[in-house]
């Protein structure tokens, strides 16, 4: 795949081609793109449940025609239960099970969100059961089971398949579904109807989730119906670093959008322009590893934050952490966090409206915990705290996790808006400079930026390497590059969804909008 797609009304990109079809049949009804992300999110969550679900976590951002952009951290808290007494006995938070799912899921409170800042924007509003119209259906007759959900199913299989919930609903007679074969989510068809007809809301404060809450306490996750009720997203400022080619935005901590910024702001100071890929590929991975010390050092729950976070993105202090890039030798770097599965998605319209939005579950089908009378499945993304008392990330009810999802914007000086992303744990912010560096400052066209080559400094999925991984389709001059400069490099295959789901959406200064997929996902840039 090496054409773009370009389109003068509307535009969307997912990972999956019927979220993008969800959201250009809500564009073409006269939605806006926050309208139509919504309706993509819904079809998602049905679609790609190894990604991402109902349970889980989500981040918005939001750039409109004038103005500054608006950010939606849409992630959970900890819940009440969830003290290091809970955990007494253990080493580490288990990532699978009840004690697994111990924060409040966001996502659908995120929805809520967005759509109150689409009304504000005024206009028409499209009412909530034809947003949601998609989702429920597919849920109730079933999809087609695709490549990537088959192949998690059964790598993950060891770990799910004695969750009986998990069985119930991802294992249809016991099996493995294989690619094709068609899935239906009856339970999470109910859930979706009740959140038509009685409102997002409900989801926290209403019957859906008190029999929610129900089903938690009887499996004994440390969430409770207050938990539930006390949730609340929260709209904020997004972080932004000047670049040479324009401003670039991005997510607040707990999220690691510093980092992404942060490798953008030092491989500016190193003429990355007209440069090969080993050149290239070298110095992003080393702004890489100095960018991850920032993240570890400082990114927690905002409220504890020590650090301004966008202090660390003014230019002088960028200008001394390059000095410490060697352009001949790779430098030496701790552990990463490991991979995530997240979608990104991408919406513009045609007033000029434009979101970047993820939605995640963290580790493939999260907890594995599926409630039983509503058939959410929940999110894992409080492994990511630490039972040590006295770790940066430590376990406390009412906290927020770290976050390794942060959707991308920028407002380029040639007058192009450019939203893009991808899922990927640690890959994120790696994807994210790919992207832009090679289509920003390198001139790569959208959709060759995005499907060439990449890499991954890293651990990948079950895989507790942190070296250097690229896909095959790299030259063997490539290679030797980078392996004569000190870097550990493994071979994955020529198109590995280990380097994530990317996609990106632009819009030219003649109104035109520009997509461009992944085709390591199932997506589609559909527009019209």
């Amino acid at each position: 795949m090496i054409n773009s797609n370009t389109a003068p009304l509307g535009m969307a990109v997912t990972p999956h081609h019927l979220a993008s079809e969800s959201a250009l049949a809500v564009l073409r009804e006269g939605g806006n793109a926050i309208e139509a992300m919504v309706a993509a999110a819904a079809t998602i969550a049905v679609v790609y449940p190894h990604m991402n679900s109902l349970g889980g976590d989500g981040f918005w951002l939001i750039v409109p025609p004038q103005g500054d952009p608006v950010a939606i951290d849409a992630s959970g808290a900890a819940g009440s239960l969830a003290t290091l007494d809970f955990y007494a006995g253990e080493s580490r938070i288990p990532h699978r099970g009840p004690k697994a799912a111990l924060t409040v899921a966001g996502t659908v409170g995120g929805w809520q969100e967005a759509l109150a800042f689409s009304a504000e924007l005024g206009g028409e509003q499209l009412p909530l059961p034809r947003l949601l119209a998609d989702a429920i259906r597919y849920a109730a007759d079933g999809i087609p089971v695709t490549a990537s959900q088959e192949a998690a199913t059964r790598s993950k299989y060891h770990e799910l398949a004695n969750l009986d919930e998990f069985a119930r609903t991802y294992l249809p007679k016991g099996e493995i579904p294989h690619c094709g074969q068609r899935f239906c989510q009856p339970l999470l068809a109910e859930t979706l109807i009740a959140l038509s007809e009685e409102g997002l809301d409900s989801f926290y404060r209403g019957r859906l989730a008190e029999c929610m809450a129900a089903d938690m306490a009887k499996l004994g996750m440390p969430l409770t119906a207050q938990d539930l009720a006390d949730y609340r997203p929260r709209r904020r400022t997004p972080l932004r670093l000047q670049h040479q080619k324009g401003e670039v935005f991005n997510l607040t901590p707990p999220t690691q959008g510093l980092v992404s910024l942060a490798i953008l702001g030092l491989a500016d100071r190193l003429a990355l322009e007209g440069k090969d890929d080993g050149t290239t590929i070298h110095g992003i991975v080393e702004a890489t590893k100095l960018a991850f010390g920032l993240r570890d050092r400082y990114i927690t729950d905002p409220r504890e934050m020590t650090q301004d976070p966008q202090a660390l993105l003014e230019p002088g202090y960028l200008d001394e952490l390059a000095k410490q890039i060697d352009g001949e030798h790779a430098a030496a770097w701790g552990q990463g966090k490991g991979p995530g599965d997240t979608v990104w998605m991408g919406v513009m319209d045609s007033s000029g409206l434009a979101v970047s939005f993820i939605q995640s579950i963290y580790h493939e089908f999260g907890s594995g915990v599926v409630l039983p009378n509503s058939g959410v499945l929940w999110q894992n993304r409080g492994a990511s705290f630490s039972l040590d008392a006295n770790h940066l990330l430590a376990l406390a009810p009412g906290k927020q996790p770290f976050h390794t999802l942060n959707p991308a914007a920028a407002r380029l000086y040639d007058g192009r808006t450019l939203v893009y992303g991808s899922m990927g744990g640690d890959g994120q912010p790696q994807t994210q400079a790919a992207v832009f560096i090679r289509h920003v400052v390198q001139g790569l066209p959208l959709q060759q930026a995005i499907s060439n080559p990449r890499w991954l400094l890293g651990r990948t999925w079950g895989e507790s390497s942190d070296s250097l991984k690229l896909e095959r389709r790299f030259s063997a001059e490539t290679i030797d590059y980078l392996r004569q400069r000190g870097h550990e490099v493994e071979l994955l295959p020529d198109f590995s969804e280990a380097v994530g789901h990317a996609g990106a959406i632009v819009r030219h200064t003649n109104g035109m909008l520009e997509g461009a997929f992944d085709p390591r996902s199932n997506g589609s840039a559909a527009g019209f």
